[in-house]
């Protein structure tokens, strides 16, 4: 047990150096190509932090667990939403972009509505059982591929608009962000294979640690990502990051995912999937309460008290 914590330890370390590489590569990035930082945080950061995500998924699949399989996605959205953006808005209000209010936001809020029909056959089609099928999994990387035309879309900025133009050689970009990504996985992984041994010594049951301990470890790339960037002022980039990776997360991973395997819901994840639902609404109704387009401290405080309380009934209903 020792041991385990230890590790731990050296995942958060890794985690907090790697999520530091990463937002400076990526906001060099974004300067260098004149694109803007919500492009760099919706695709290279929201995919790069979600490689956890992507690797516990596929290794569930393959050995046909559908509690972690599908815990780790819904739980880690959750998680991105309530717990990762409340942490990062705590630190300092998150001021948004009109398109990310009406048209990145609302892109993740209609990946958890689909998530939601495609996992009731037995409610919305009279089928005996709720499972995401192979064609279900070609459906979800088809809006995928939608999601990156329009991302790739987003008009390039003027170099003008650049505050400051950073001085960072096209090599030295690279290394930062293959370093960070480096880091931010392993560390995950450290910390996820540590959390999941001192959970099930402690008799907790593998949909709580899907929804909970993997969901939380797999997401504290984007979670110290996020953080960092916003300490940085680099808000679109943090943004970007949990509204990409939510989409990443779904659209992608759970998509390759079912068509690795299909996907059987276990029982009582419908209360879960309301919860992703109900907190990518509640995003969205933010942006137009308090100051507009701005996640402030009073709403972020709001998201991790409601994090906190879905965990705790979590808990108590396993």
């Amino acid at each position: 047990m020792l041991l385990s914590i230890l590790c731990l330890v050296a995942g958060f370390i890794l985690l907090i150096k790697g999520a530091d590489f990463l937002v400076e590569g990526a906001s060099s990035l974004a300067v260098k190509m004149s694109i803007s930082e919500i492009v760099v945080g919706l695709t290279v950061v929201a995919f790069g932090t979600s490689a956890p995500e992507l690797i516990v998924n596929v290794i569930a699949s393959l050995q046909n667990n559908s509690a972690i399989t599908f815990g780790n996605i819904v739980g880690s959205n959750i998680a991105n939403i309530l717990l990762i953006l409340g942490v990062a808005g705590i630190i300092a209000p998150i001021a948004t972009e009109k398109n990310t209010v009406w048209k990145e936001i609302p892109f993740a809020f209609l990946a958890a509505i689909i998530l939601l029909v495609a996992c009731n056959d037995v409610l919305l089609l009279g089928l005996q059982s709720n499972v995401i099928s192979f064609g279900d999994g070609v459906v979800l990387l088809l809006f995928f591929i939608a999601f990156l035309v329009y991302t790739f879309a987003i008009p390039k900025i003027q170099v003008d608009d650049v505050v400051e133009i950073t001085k960072i050689s096209n090599v030295k970009i690279g290394v930062y962000i293959f370093i960070g990504l480096i880091m931010l996985v392993a560390g995950g992984k450290f910390v996820v294979d540590n959390a999941v041994f001192i959970a099930k010594n402690l008799g907790i049951s593998d949909k709580t640690i899907g929804l909970t301990v993997v969901a939380i470890g797999t997401s504290l790339p984007e979670l110290f990502t996020s953080a960092i960037a916003v300490y940085k002022k680099k808000n679109d980039i943090a943004v970007g990051n949990v509204v990409g990776s939510n989409i990443f997360n779904i659209f992608f991973i759970l998509g390759t995912s079912t068509i690795i395997s299909p996907v059987a819901l276990p029982s009582g994840f419908n209360i879960d999937l309301l919860v992703l639902v109900a907190a990518s609404a509640f995003l969205f109704f933010t942006m137009f309460t308090g100051k507009k387009r701005t996640l402030d401290r009073w709403e972020a405080i709001l998201f991790v008290l409601g994090y906190i309380a879905y965990t705790i009934f979590l808990i108590f209903k396993q």
